[in-house]
């Protein structure tokens, strides 16, 4: 057994071992526990928690194979809805959590529930929101068979997906979130380091920035966008991305961890920090155009292979280490943002008592099902994948008018979602291009007019409710 595998077996060991010290701090009787920590996370707990999201196994296996495949409008788009993503957060978090403490919240389809007394707007929103969620998973799995494999073994996808699929149902199951909240201050350590110290290697190997961007132009990297489709593509994606991006599920599940507003903004003044590793990534990508032109076929391998070039063998276990626990905290997130939506949204009458043991069963099923469609189905998966941010952007005028509108009607944002989502599926499926526009936001647009008609003319169902954004 090599140094690597050892190192990388330790370190996930030592992780169940935080998980199960999570698991006796917890409230075993308590849903609003299991689920969103009893709203009591620190600033320092959310920040890790929070970037562990935002910084997923995408960041690290993701991001340095799409500038390697895509080239510089990869990068651009990447880093740019990022930062937008915060800015928007700052102003947007606080209120949604705002919203999940008026109405005693543990999922986004609880706010559309509580806001509007409508049973049917709750089951539209957690069905949009579940058929959006299931794909996500198959990122983190996909992510993660390639970091296993980068120690040495060809490991079959369905071993792969099991080893994923088992560590993070036991960091779910002994204590909710948690154990993925106090495992997240590890592994950022951990990934942070890593990247930072294979990206200086990369520096080091070829002699600085100035030979490496040249030494990537040479061959053929590509240092702009070649047409105004991909810049109308870029801008509009950047623009739905980083509106939608404190909207997904799962990371309106950490807003619901804090024990404040102030304490969302502050550890929100922090997260920008994080980007300081892109330079780094960046060097992976080009360091892999110049010397490891063989993975035009794998461009995800492309971080761990420039690592394994580069690197002694006991770095490695390192680097997969970090890599790997950033995709079961993710998929672990996930996994509770679905149990809440199906616990609490979609099986009526569930008692309160009950709903952690029914949270448990649900993350197992859902954990198993995501499994069995990733080895059995993957075409599919990435069929709904690359509608998926278009999808979840359907809920985000419903969430706005909760905000900041009275006027709004639960008939209304149901009329705009359903429409919103027909149109993403006609759009993308039908690979019909509007001047190169994300078909996410032509089906906004058509999402956001529909809910304004509709609400007209069903204005005699307002209530008088009070926007989010007027309570104190």
């Amino acid at each position: 057994m090599s140094i690597s595998i050892i190192i990388f077996a330790a370190i996930i060991l030592f992780t169940l071992g935080i998980a199960f010290y999570a698991g006796k701090q917890s409230n075993k009787q308590s849903v609003g526990d299991y689920l969103v920590g009893g709203r009591s996370f620190s600033v320092m707990i959310l920040f890790f928690l929070a970037v562990g999201e935002i910084y997923g196994i995408g960041t690290i296996i993701g991001f340095p194979g799409g500038v390697y495949a895509g080239g510089f409008s990869y990068g651009i788009w990447f880093l740019a809805y990022i930062v937008l993503s915060y800015s928007f957060g700052y102003f947007i978090s606080p209120l949604i959590w705002r919203a999940g403490h008026q109405y005693n919240a543990l999922t986004a389809a609880d706010i559309f529930k509580e806001h509007f007394s409508s049973r049917s707007l709750e089951l539209v929103v957690a069905v949009v929101l579940l058929m959006f969620l299931v794909p996500w998973a198959q990122l983190q799995f996909e992510g993660l068979i390639v970091t296993l494999n980068a120690l040495g073994y060809d490991i079959p996808p369905y071993i792969g997906v099991v080893i994923a699929g088992a560590i993070a149902y036991i960091y779910i199951s002994v204590s909710g979130v948690r154990s993925p909240a106090l495992i997240s201050i590890f592994k950022d350590i951990i990934l942070f380091a890593a990247i930072v110290v294979v990206g200086i290697a990369v520096y080091q190997k070829v002699g600085g920035v100035e030979p490496l961007f040249l030494g990537a132009k040479a061959k053929g990297a590509i240092l702009k966008f070649q047409n105004g489709s991909e810049i109308n593509f870029a801008i509009s994606t950047i623009i739905l991305q980083s509106i939608t991006f404190y909207c997904l599920p799962h990371l309106i599940t950490v807003v619901f961890t804090s024990k404040s507003e102030k304490t969302i903004q502050k550890a929100q003044r922090f997260m920008p920090l994080y980007m300081l590793m892109f330079p780094f990534l960046i060097a992976t990508s080009y360091y892999a155009m110049i010397y490891l032109p063989h993975l035009s076929d794998k461009p995800n391998h492309t971080f761990i292979v420039t690592a394994i070039d580069l690197l002694p063998s006991w770095v490695i276990g390192f680097i997969a280490a970090g890599a790997a626990l950033s995709g079961f905290l993710l998929l672990s997130v996930i996994s509770l943002a679905v149990a809440g939506l199906i616990v609490r949204n979609i099986i009526p009458n569930v008692p309160e008592r009950s709903q952690r043991r029914y949270s448990q069963t649900s993350v197992l099923i859902y954990l198993v099902i995501s499994m069995i469609i990733t080895v059995a189905l993957p075409s599919l998966m990435l069929n709904l994948i690359s509608t998926a941010y278009g999808g979840f952007s359907q809920i985000v005028p419903g969430i706005f008018a909760i905000i900041f509108f009275k006027r709004a009607t639960a008939k209304g944002i149901m009329a705009g979602i359903v429409v919103g989502i027909i149109v993403v599926f006609i759009l993308y499926f039908g690979k019909i291009s509007i001047y190169a526009i994300n078909p996410g936001i032509i089906a906004v647009i058509f999402n956001i007019a529909t809910l304004i008609v509709v609400s007209a003319f069903t204005q005699k169902e307002v209530v008088n409710r009070t926007p989010i954004a007027h309570l104190n």
